[in-house]
């Protein structure tokens, strides 16, 4: 024989919820605790500033990133524009130091011109020669009008080389110019050019002519080499 307790069903139902909430609120008690122990409050401001905190470091962090690449760019930009200002200046070195060259070598063959001598008409000025070893000549000269004016008539003529010099060890001289070139001038105009010796010539002398346009000699000159 069992005896039973028996309980009315309100009463079941009250005891039913006292153990409901009992649970609940220990579950609650043990959610409060494993966030505590988190760092995080109950009220969830700590996960929203540490969050807010994230992500200000993170668009810091992207700001220093675009700092750095900009400042990057600048610097290959700044050092690709230095190479191409070296590289333009180091030409234009490269250009005035020909250019000095030639006005050197200008200067030095008016220096060696003579004074000029009285009266008017053309003359012949720093002629110059050389010989290399293919039996060529190398030569430069300066034809001038000589005057007092300003602004003297223009002449038209001609310059002409003639070679002297030993053929098979005897004296020769070749009666034609071995060179010439027409010349048109107010003040004056420098001349050069190259000259063959013909077969089996040693040049000795060369006679350098100006004639006007009607083939009359204005100025005569003797190179001797």
């Amino acid at each position: 024989m069992a005896v039973r307790s028996h309980l009315p069903w309100p009463l079941r139902w009250a005891v039913a919820a006292v153990m409901l909430g009992f649970s609940g609120a220990l579950a609650l008690w043990a959610f409060e605790v494993g966030r505590s122990i988190a760092g995080l409050n109950p009220g969830g401001r700590d996960a929203a500033v540490l969050v807010q905190d994230l992500r200000q470091q993170l668009a810091d962090a992207r700001m220093a990133r675009d700092r750095a690449q900009s400042i990057a760019n600048s610097a290959d930009s700044l050092l690709k524009t230095e190479r191409v200002t070296q590289q333009r200046l180091s030409e234009q070195v490269k250009a005035l130091e020909s250019e000095n060259l030639a006005l050197k070598d200008d200067l030095g063959f008016f220096e060696r011109l003579l004074p000029a001598s009285g009266g008017e008409g053309v003359s012949l000025r720093g002629v110059q020669g050389e010989l290399d070893g293919a039996g060529q000549l190398r030569f430069q000269l300066l034809v001038m009008q000589r005057g007092g004016s300003r602004n003297p008539p223009e002449f038209r003529g001609r310059v002409e080389l003639m070679l002297i010099g030993l053929k098979d060890g005897k004296p020769w001289f070749d009666t034609t110019a071995a060179w010439k070139q027409a010349l048109q001038l107010k003040q004056y105009v420098r001349v050069q050019g190259v000259v063959s010796a013909p077969p089996q010539v040693q040049i000795r002398q060369v006679q350098v002519r100006v004639l006007d346009e009607s083939g009359v000699l204005r100025s005569n000159e003797l190179l001797k080499l």
